[in-house]
């Protein structure tokens, strides 16, 4: 193998590192000492190294650097005294030491990386699971005026309007009766907020005698949106009349808070 070939397979790199075994090293230390293209090209990798460390490595003085590079090449290790320092410098140390401090700076910065993102990640999965819970009552909500519209706009509906009584004049609702399928729907946005331990109560009414059967209760009423309930089916009716009950409902109406009422 040529000195080019030998400093280009990278072992010199490994040597200043300090990372050959004692065949290995000894083996530097000779065509180092054979070689000076070898001693040079050591010289350059340990100056460049000292350069990348020297922000968290100790200080190595000139004469610290001169003794260590005797120490190196002429193999005299007895001879070499470094001043103001205990014990003697071991370069691949302290150039382990820097290498050390680098990859844990690195992995520090990305470590707080990678918690910068995992927060972002969690952000973006709480808009996403916000804006889904939104999509999903927009969803609802068109879906009830979708079916209200629908049901006012059904000619098969018979609409009963039922005006206001003595105990609340300006009160209004409306009836909503599907004559085939029985179904009725009652609009309720015309009566006010029922008292508190008080509810609606709908009544579909014969007239001669007068037979009231209830079909249903107008219940969170102040939780609605659109004030429009599904009630009990109606087969029969010549009349329907709301009127303000105890929570639960009365077997009989109350006609002294008789709110609406209108005939069929």
């Amino acid at each position: 193998m040529s000195t080019q070939e030998y400093i280009e397979s990278g072992i010199l790199e490994l040597y200043v590192y300090g990372k050959l075994n004692e065949l290995e090293t000894e083996e530097v230390h000779k065509m180092a000492q054979q070689h000076a293209e070898i001693r040079e090209e050591i010289v350059a990798i340990e100056k460049t190294m000292i350069l990348l460390s020297g922000s968290v490595a100790p200080h190595l003085s000139g004469q610290h650097y001169e003794a260590i590079k005797l120490q190196i090449f002429e193999n005299k290790p007895n001879d070499v005294e470094l001043k103001k320092e205990p014990k003697k410098s071991n370069i691949s140390q302290y150039l382990g030491w820097a290498a050390a401090i680098l990859l844990l700076l690195g992995g520090a910065y990305l470590y707080q990386q990678l918690d910068i993102n995992k927060e972002a990640v969690l952000l973006l999965k709480s808009d996403k699971k916000k804006l889904k819970e939104e999509y999903t009552v927009l969803v609802s909500k068109n879906k009830v005026n979708e079916d209200m519209l629908s049901l006012v706009r059904d000619t098969k509906n018979t609409i009963i309007a039922l005006g206001g009584q003595e105990v609340s004049p300006e009160a209004y609702a409306k009836v909503y009766w599907n004559q085939k399928t029985h179904t009725v729907y009652v609009d309720a946005a015309g009566l006010p907020e029922p008292p508190e331990g008080m509810v609606y109560q709908v009544w579909a009414l014969k007239l001669n005698p007068l037979t009231p059967l209830s079909i249903g209760l107008l219940d969170n009423f102040k939780g609605k949106n659109m004030l429009m309930f599904p009630v009990d089916n109606v087969i029969e009716a010549e009349a329907f009349g709301i009127t303000l009950e105890p929570d639960g409902g009365s077997s009989s109406p109350t006609l002294e808070n008789l709110y609406t009422l209108g005939k069929v």
